[in-house]
């Protein structure tokens, strides 16, 4: 690649990231040219728990267990023998690219306020950038019993496998180079404003949309994400002609299964706390995905006869994905059904409208997490119960109905048009002989097996 192309690749990116920064800046109330009014008297600074700090120290390890290593077998087992080392390497980059750019401004602009309030419901400001102002006694209005710096690396694990997600969908074809720039940008312009919209003070958390651990933010985003990167890319070499099957179940298994343990301090983290919500939200979590599981397994046994590891897997995936909007607003019998459900419509996506459509989603991802985030965040208005969390007692199936249509039309522009930039600037796709020899040598000059 040429300096030159380097240099247009950087300017497209700084363009982005810096309207966007403007917006930031120019709204925050530190640089008003009128002065902000007085602030009241500082309440008393919380009492952090020690409880809950182990916890959530422990959910945030088990949420960065379901990227490196978890989601990196599961994707690397699915594809073929060579470009099994290209995935897994596509998640560890992106674990690596997002927590520094988290670190730089992610944070910040996700979970702090602007100092215009009209702005502030689409996006925060920049008053913690570096994590400025975060220290060893601050804390977050959102986690007030846990250190900042604690809740801070709770929600960059987040951040970190929404966009680790999307590398599914277009797996065996994106360049390596492409796939950093669109990761970054992407998380910058799509991922942080939704986070912001839904839990930081953004306009869809106080319209009452319900996500309590990222049905929205994180899978509706990543698998509505997924299938526009699969769609302006094309097929794959050969598909539907060639055998494109799995190389490794058992890696996918193993992989699997750490994202179901994992799932727990996504799901039951989410409650911000060692307390009775984390416990619903945890068997609701176990029972959802286990229910999802079998019926996948079933409807594959009707269909097919046979029923297999890969939809097992896959199946308790979507599960695990529906419940994750509900986790902390649902009964055990809502779970039940939103697993049953959830397994059984993503089967049907995953399988046969996929099939049906022609697209290559690679490794499902918007059959699994799109289609799962939809019908578990919807589900979740319909199943809400005030005995488990109070903020269920408004739920709406209008209202989440609301809060999904606005995140697939933003993050379907949005990623649109920032795989149209880099594809002008760098180009998207690696070229028919280097798909053809397989990602592994071609892009990273490495084999995963040698024999």
């Amino acid at each position: 690649m040429t300096f030159t192309t380097h240099r247009r690749a950087a300017l497209a990116g700084a363009s982005a990231l810096g309207a966007l920064a403007l917006l930031a800046f120019l709204s925050d109330a530190s640089f008003a040219q009128t002065a902000a009014p007085a602030a009241p008297a500082a309440p008393a600074a919380p009492k952090l728990d020690t409880g809950d700090t182990a916890w959530m120290l422990t959910s945030t390890a088990l949420v960065l267990m379901m990227t490196i290593p978890g989601l990196a077998l599961f994707y690397g087992g699915m594809v073929r023998r060579k470009n099994a080392l290209g995935v897994v390497m596509q998640s560890f980059a992106i674990c690596c690219l997002v927590t520094v750019l988290w670190m730089l401004f992610g944070y910040s602009l996700a979970f702090t306020s602007n100092g215009s309030e009209a702005v502030n419901s689409y996006i925060g400001g920049f008053g913690k950038a570096l994590l400025s102002g975060v220290s060893v006694t601050s804390t977050n209005a959102l986690a007030a019993t846990i250190p900042e710096f604690v809740f801070a690396t709770f929600q960059m694990t987040f951040a970190i496998i929404t966009p680790a997600l999307i590398t599914g969908a277009f797996a065996e074809r994106m360049k390596f180079s492409a796939v950093m720039w669109f990761m970054g940008l992407w998380l910058a312009l799509v991922y942080v404003p939704i986070a912001h919209w839904v839990w930081g003070g953004g306009f869809l958390g106080t319209a009452g949309v319900l996500d309590f651990a990222g049905g929205t933010v994180v899978h509706i985003n990543a698998g509505v994400a997924g299938l526009v990167c699969c769609l302006m890319l094309g097929t794959r070499k050969g598909y539907g002609t060639v055998n494109l099957a799995p190389h490794n179940l058992v890696l996918t298994m193993i992989g699997a299964s750490l994202l179901w343990v994992g799932w727990f301090g996504f799901n039951a983290g989410s409650a911000v706390g060692a307390n009775a919500l984390a416990g619903a939200a945890m068997i609701n979590t176990q029972v959802a995905t286990a229910a999802a599981a079998l019926a996948w397994m079933v409807c594959e046994w009707i269909v097919i006869k046979k029923p297999s590891l890969l939809g097992i897997v896959s199946g308790a995936v979507a599960g695990l994905v529906a419940v994750t909007p509900a986790a902390g607003f649902v009964n055990p019998t809502g779970a039940l059904v939103i697993g049953i459900v959830a397994g059984t419509g993503c089967y049907i996506a995953a399988v046969h409208v996929k099939k049906a459509l022609g697209y290559d989603d690679s490794l499902d991802v918007f059959g699994v997490h799109g289609v799962g985030g939809i019908i578990g965040a919807i589900l979740t208005g319909l199943f809400a119960d005030v005995s488990i969390n109070e903020l269920g007692k408004d739920a709406s199936v209008v209202t989440q109905i609301y809060g999904v249509a606005v995140t697939i039309v933003y993050t379907a522009v949005m990623t649109a048009i920032i795989l149209t930039v880099i594809k002008a600037v760098l180009g998207l796709r690696v070229s028919s002989s280097d798909e053809e020899e397989g990602l592994d040598l071609t892009a990273h000059g490495e084999r995963a097996y040698t024999i």
